[in-house]
């Protein structure tokens, strides 16, 4: 029996068929054999994999001439044996590796494969190497070097990742929410299905776009949206036969406490959600990206029909689930019979927000931040100092637009803001300690002078010139800047000067780069507020690193153990992740404290509680407990990344003892970071306005948040 019964699925575009089907499942099934892919006594070097029966069976190209249905048939043909390569990897990899827990074993296979993804590769060893190197060869050479870069790093992410997937099932441990969509991006394969949908529809993203918000976020939402799809219908084969643990639905089941049944249909309602953030990019976004990017007509028409295709590819993706026999399909209504009460369902998450409502106090949950926060003792000078720069910066006069002053002296005292730093950072000497509290009121203050002139005026294009001025005054050289038009331009130039000057290009890229997206996030926030619309969970959570200032932070913790730490490290996934995850820890605490600031007496919907609330179809403090659940799994997987994955990458890099004492020491102080955020909370009064009780009885800890989920559509 199955163990759910599948959802409707929200399913907006129909699916068409490609007219070269039948030439395609000839041309395939002849491929595979002739790559060894089949069982064959022949080859007795091949593990049993697949017979033609079973090929046959998941009928892949179904799914090509479904999310294809334009190609011709050459490109059919290639696009349908890239597909059957890689669920021949992924069968290949289930049964010699996971099966057997042979993570060194796994290592040296996929080590080896980037070799294959070349005009000269070496002799191959198995299938999987020997139809790389074929596809590679038939795909490589009508693409430009900028496509080519792109789909191979696609393609290596979904090879090496599978690492991933391997220690989670060896070890047992189910990932966390966010953890898991971040990461399935890259073992998932989805990112690399678009790529290969831009060569099957003959066009090019250009360049010069590949890698801005609305592009970066269609490609995201594409690949969420097919790898949760996948995890429904693929749950209880994973689960059942394959033992495998890396499931949204199981992710969800352990998260929340739930019987599979919810955990699928919240499963559904995220990736219903992130459909529609799909949609909204695509109407709201890409427009104005056109316009900004002064994107001529050809490149207009090729992103545009690149969209196209992903839509497609949606659609022809879901009617192969229903049909394949890979997958848990039976008494599945099929697309068009599910399309309209998905279609109602879907309704709810585009209603717009009504700002301002009474919410009262928040209920603040405990916290599960087990470090203690250290105090520099340069503190209380520091926060003289910064009163003063705030003053020679302007931060205190009238401004344009504004009938008032935006910060007084004795609100930036309330503020407290030496408290964040001297805990940030408790050993830092006194002007260090001044500099990261001038930056923290710098970036405090623009994230106040932001929306109190451009959101209140509902001012796009007042915004994007702000935004745009930015780079301006954070010179790669070090050199002149323009005259500052506001407070902010006048804090970003004198910090930049004075933080700049000792650090390499690359280190004054990566922190100048922070500083952007930083500003860039605002312009983000001021979109949601013209549509009135409560921001997607998982764009919420990736954008919320951005509006915090997090990834500045971060870039000036690094400054000091750039010289120690190779600058390979801080770039990978490892550290990544653990970056990620303090940032996920920090930004909803904030959110937390921030609640009834933002809500009632601001008016704002971009906050983390709200999101939740939104998802769920859930009050306040049902939505309070889920998200104090998020973080404490955001701060555990940090704790298990330092104790098992930062010792191994520390070998495979070579590191030696002085690097991993630096990186140590920088692990260190992102604890500190969290115990510092936390207490800076607590004893600020920049949330005080409207006193929140602490230590209410509010449930914490996973799982306790499962049973209020009735509240969302009755379940």
């Amino acid at each position: 029996m199955q163990p759910f019964e599948l959802p409707d699925f929200y399913v907006p575009y129909p699916a068409r068929l490609n007219p070269h089907l039948e030439g395609a499942r000839a041309h395939t099934m002849a491929w595979a054999r002739e790559m060894r892919m089949l069982d064959d006594h022949r080859y007795p070097g091949t593990p049993d994999i697949w017979d033609e029966a079973k090929l046959e069976s998941a009928d892949y190209p179904l799914l090509c001439a479904h999310t294809h249905p334009d190609c011709s048939a050459p490109e059919l043909d290639l696009v349908t044996d890239w597909y059957v390569w890689v669920f021949y990897f992924d069968d290949h990899f289930l049964e010699v590796f996971k099966r057997t827990r042979d993570e060194a074993g796994a290592k040296a296979y996929l080590d080896r494969l980037p070799l294959f993804m070349s005009l000269d590769p070496p002799e191959p060893t198995n299938a999987v190497e020997r139809g790389l190197a074929d596809l590679w060869a038939r795909t490589v050479p009508a693409k430009s070097d900028a496509w080519r870069r792109r789909f191979s790093e696609s393609t290596l992410n979904l090879l090496r990742e599978s690492l991933w997937e391997l220690s989670n099932i060896s070890s047992g441990r189910v990932p966390n929410p966010v953890e898991y969509v971040e990461m399935r991006r890259k073992v998932g394969g989805a990112p690399w299905s678009a790529d290969l949908a831009e060569h099957a529809a003959g066009v090019e993203v250009p360049w010069r776009v590949v890698r801005t918000r609305p592009l970066r976020v269609l490609k995201d939402t594409f690949s969420d949206s097919v790898h949760l799809r996948n995890d429904i219908f693929s749950y209880q084969r994973e689960t059942e036969s394959e033992g495998e643990i890396n499931n949204s639905v199981l992710v969800m089941e352990r998260f929340l406490g739930v019987a599979p049944q919810v955990a699928a249909d919240t499963v559904n309602d995220l990736l219903t959600s992130r459909l529609r953030q799909f949609e909204n990019t695509a109407l709201t976004e890409l427009p104005q990206l056109f316009e900004d990017y002064a994107l001529d007509p050809v490149e207009r028409v090729n992103v545009s029909v690149y969209v196209k295709a992903l839509q497609d590819w949606q659609s022809g993706c879901h009617e192969w689930h229903t049909r394949s026999g890979r997958y848990m399909n039976k008494k599945s209504l099929g697309m068009s019979a599910a399309r309209i009460p998905a279609l109602l369902r879907s309704a709810r998450i585009s209603i717009p927000h009504v700002p301002y409502q009474k919410v009262g106090p928040t209920p603040l949950p405990e916290f599960d931040i087990p470090y203690p926060a250290r105090v520099n003792p340069h503190r209380a000078s520091a926060g003289a100092n910064t009163v003063a720069w705030c003053r020679d910066m302007g931060m205190f006069d009238p401004q344009p637009r504004l009938p008032d002053p935006i910060w007084s002296e004795e609100s930036v005292t309330g503020m407290a803001l030496e408290i964040c730093a001297a805990s940030l950072d408790p050993d830092a000497g006194p002007e260090a300690l001044d500099l990261a509290t001038q930056w923290l009121a710098c970036g405090t203050y623009g994230d106040d002078y932001f929306p109190a002139v451009f959101n209140r005026d509902r001012d796009m294009a007042g915004a994007k010139h702000f935004n745009a001025r930015v780079p301006a005054f954070m010179p790669l050289d070090c050199g002149p800047t323009p005259d500052p038009q506001n407070p902010f331009e006048a804090g970003l130039a004198d910090l930049w000067r004075r933080t700049a000057a000792p650090m390499d290009e690359a280190g004054r890229r990566e922190f100048r780069a922070s500083v952007e997206h930083m500003v860039e996030s605002w312009v983000w926030e001021l979109h949601n507020h013209l549509q009135s619309r409560i921001p997607d969970p998982v764009d919420y959570i990736e954008m919320r690193r951005r509006t915090f200032g997090s990834e500045m932070t971060m870039a000036l913790a690094r400054i000091e153990h750039a010289p120690e730490i190779p600058a390979g490290v801080f770039t990978t996934r490892t550290i990544r992740e653990i970056d990620a995850s303090v940032m996920d820890v920090a930004c909803l605490m904030n959110d937390c404290f921030s609640y009834q600031k933002e809500i009632e007496y601001e008016g704002e919907l971009n906050n983390g509680v709200l999101a939740v609330e939104n998802f769920f179809g859930c009050g306040r403090d049902e939505a309070l407990p889920i998200v104090n659940d998020l973080i404490t799994s955001r701060r555990r997987q940090f704790e298990y990344l330092a104790a098992h994955e930062l010792p191994v990458l520390a070998d495979e890099m070579n590191l030696d003892e002085t690097a991993r004492a630096a990186l140590d020491a920088y692990v260190g102080e992102l604890r500190d970071w969290m115990a510092g955020i936390l207490k800076w909370h607590r004893e600020s009064d920049r949330y005080d306005e409207r006193p929140a009780p602490r230590g209410a009885p509010v449930p914490a800890g996973l799982g306790t948040s499962a049973f209020r989920l009735h509240a969302r559509s009755g379940r």
